[in-house]
């Protein structure tokens, strides 16, 4: 399939010309972190950042279909492997194992080590260049995959974590778990983005309280956070998701992408007071 190096060979270098490193966390799946992710990544490149998202949900590596990149080559150079960019301007690089794999409905089955290993390769070992922002998706949870993040990112500067919630209970009590990850290992966390909240109806674009709304601002009180902003659920920003389309180019005037160019805004004003 492809080979994981030697963590002694890995290049730790290839952070140098990274601004700021961003984690995405999220307590459990299903609440659109890798969403987030995508829509965050498109809504800071066109606000004129350079941005390179770093996949390391091994087990669901969705985002190279949110971008529509198919499965194209990685090359490789003197550096390491080389991102592969969805634009000629080369403002949004991605790096995800669903590039690496021979069939994309193989499953990754790997013990801990072995998903390690991959980790640390995709941090050091991807030839990013200039960025202004790494966003790195992670899986949900607290497990190996979060460690060996942060354990091969000691070299260089995490400037902190997104965490990704929907307003229900189940969902802000595991972000919880998430925060108390956060304080243990050191990681600052900049703000909550509460997904999901409310509905856009298609026709009306009237926003409606499916679900329940505002669980996310309330952790955010509840734990001293910075609550970042909500993204509801819109019928055309999924859309938009499955075929792979630049949700602002398509919608920029939509609520939905005012919510989340909010988001991201919000974000870049905490990187640069910090």
């Amino acid at each position: 399939m492809f080979e994981i190096n030697n963590m002694e060979e890995i290049n730790d270098g290839n952070l140098a010309q990274v601004r700021h490193v961003v984690l995405v966390l999220s307590g459990k799946g299903g609440v659109g972190k890798s969403t987030i992710t995508t829509e965050l990544a498109l809504a800071l490149k066109h606000a004129g950042k350079k941005v390179g998202i770093l996949d390391v949900d091994l087990c669901g590596p969705s985002i190279p279909r949110m971008l529509s990149m198919g499965r194209p080559d990685v090359h490789q150079c003197d550096s390491g492997w080389v991102p592969v960019y969805t634009d000629a301007q080369k403002s949004l690089a991605l790096m995800s194992i669903g590039f690496l794999l021979e069939d994309p409905d193989e499953a990754v089955v790997w013990r801990g080590p072995k998903k390690t290993a991959l980790i640390g390769q995709f941090v050091s070992d991807v030839a990013w260049g200039e960025l202004d922002v790494l966003l790195v998706d992670t899986p949900p949870g607290t497990s190996d995959e979060h460690l060996a993040v942060l354990e091969n990112l000691k070299k260089h500067r995490v400037d902190g974590a997104i965490l990704v919630t929907t307003p229900q209970a189940v969902s802000t009590g595991d972000v919880r778990r998430e925060i108390t990850f956060c304080k243990k290992t050191g990681v600052r966390i900049l703000g909550i983005v509460e997904n999901m909240s409310g509905f856009v109806c298609p026709h009306c674009s009237e926003c409606s309280n499916v679900f329940s709304k505002g669980g996310g601002e309330e952790l955010a009180k509840m734990t001293g956070s910075v609550f970042l902003g909500s993204v509801p659920l819109d019928p055309l920003l999924s859309a938009s998701i499955e075929e792979g389309r630049d949700f602002a180019e398509s919608f920029p005037d939509s609520a939905t992408f005012s919510a989340i160019s909010s988001i991201s805004q919000a974000l870049l004003n905490s990187l640069q007071t910090d």
